[in-house]
Parts: structure tokens; sequence; C-alpha cells
């Protein structure tokens, strides 16, 4: 249980989650809204977004959600959802880009649309959302605080490429890149961009495979801590990142693996 009372890194804060609906994205909107943020909740399922919101406001005593549905790869809709910020809020502080997904695939028999579909939800979403809701945070950085953050949620599988998901590990190295970039670009902004990369964490999209006993020791056999992890420790880290407790650290990319790459 968290202590409301000792962590309010986020009172007063304005974030945004993307993929809020379910798993890390849902945790990560419950942990920093129980550190006092206003959360805009992004999801393409309404129905989804307003549980995990109603959640919150039901056992959040310091914080706030609302929610939003857009399809994050649409950049229309995105600039809709920008302008919603400006109109409701006038300023972000904090956006997490943690939308994302994959459809398992070997590379000599995916299609087109297969490798479209993950390069959008995972990588082109990123860009998307960065490039229209880092302009509401500098707006918002003219005028006030300069303490801003964007963290975009990566994987393992951008440092280490899987079996049938080429186009998911490439999408994720992407993302760790990208971040590089835009920390670079966003310096002289006073906002900070990291990535965060997790390991096999269970989730609604890791359900499936975990259900088969022998898919799971094998994860856990190549985990140096033996175990799957939950999405609440992969919150705890993006909520540190976000946070003032880490005004020094751009560009960065946190490996949250459970120590499969050291194993």
């Amino acid at each position: 249980m968290i202590d409301q009372e000792k962590n309010i890194r986020f009172q007063g804060k304005i974030a945004l989650v993307t993929g809020a609906g379910s798993g890390i994205g849902e945790y990560t909107a419950k942990r920093i809204a129980s550190e006092g943020a206003t959360v805009i909740l992004v999801g393409r399922t309404k129905e989804k977004l307003d549980r995990v919101a109603a959640d919150i406001n039901e056992t959040t005593t310091v914080g706030s959600a609302v929610s939003y549905a857009a399809d994050v790869t649409s950049e229309k809709e995105v600039a809709s959802l920008a302008q919603f910020v400006r109109d409701q809020y006038g300023d972000l502080h904090v956006l997490i880009n943690n939308a994302g997904g994959s459809k398992p695939s070997a590379i000599l028999d995916m299609s087109e649309q297969e490798w479209d579909w993950v390069q959008g939800v995972n990588l082109k979403s990123v860009f998307i959302i960065s490039k229209l809701l880092a302009n509401v945070m500098i707006e918002g950085a003219k005028t006030g605080d300069t303490d801003r953050a964007i963290v975009n949620v990566a994987s393992l599988s951008g440092h280490k490429a899987g079996a049938k998901i080429p186009h998911y590990s490439s999408a994720k190295a992407g993302v760790i890149n990208f971040s590089k970039a835009l920390a670079n670009e966003l310096a002289p902004q006073g906002i900070r961009v990291n990535s965060v990369s997790p390991g096999f964490v269970e989730t609604p999209m890791t359900e499936r495979g975990l259900q088969n006993s022998q898919f799971e020791e094998a994860i856990k056999r190549n985990t140096a801590l033996r175990r799957v992890g939950n999405p609440e420790e992969i919150a705890n880290v993006i909520a540190f990142v976000g946070s003032h407790e880490a005004t020094y650290m751009t560009g960065s990319d946190i490996l949250v693996d459970g120590g499969w790459l050291i194993n």
C-alpha cells in the first residue's frame, strides 16, 4: 500500500499516460495519481479507461484521473487530444508513452500489414504523441515550472531480439534511440526524455504465454531473479524517472528486466 501522505512527488502536476487501460499503463497511472497528479488516461477503449479512472478517483485522496479515448497512431486524433489538454488544463508536466502491442510472426511469414501495425502502435505512436504534446509542455514551461519529463516505455526486446517478434524488437529499439534523439532536441527547453525497458512482466499482453507452464519456466530460468516481473515494479521506476528526483537524467534507458541480460 502506497503512503499517500509521504509520497507526493507529483502534487499539482498534470500527467498523461497512453495505454492506460491495463497492465503497466494502468499501474503507472495509479502510482502517479496516488502521489498527487491529475492524470489523463489515453487509450482506444473508453470502457477500460473509465474503469481505471473510476478506481483512481474512488481510492486516491491526493490525485485524480480523467479518460480520453484516442488512436495514438493517428495524428489527427492526437492533435485533438493535445487541444483537449490545452483547453482543460493549459499545461502538461509529465508524458508517459506506454501504448504498445505485438502479434508474433516469423519474418518470412510476416505480411506488410502486420509489420506496419506493430511499428505503428509501438514506434509511430511515440513520435506523434511526443511531437504534439511536447509543444504543450514547451508552452507551459515558458510561463512557470520547468520540471517536465517524457518517459517512453521501450522493452528488453529493444536490446535483445526475441523469436518471432522482429517487428516488435525493431520498434522498441527505435523507441530507445528516438528517446535519445528527442532528449537532445528538448534539453534546451528544459524537458527531460528517458526510456524504460521492462523485461518479461505479467500483463494482459503476456497472459496467454504464461498459461503455458513450460514457457513460464523458461522465462524464470533465463531471468537472474528467477521470476516474472509485475507491472507495479515497472510503474515504480517510471514514476521515479518522471519525477523531480531524476532531474539530472535525460537520454538514458533503464533496463528493468530481473537480470535477464546478465543471466
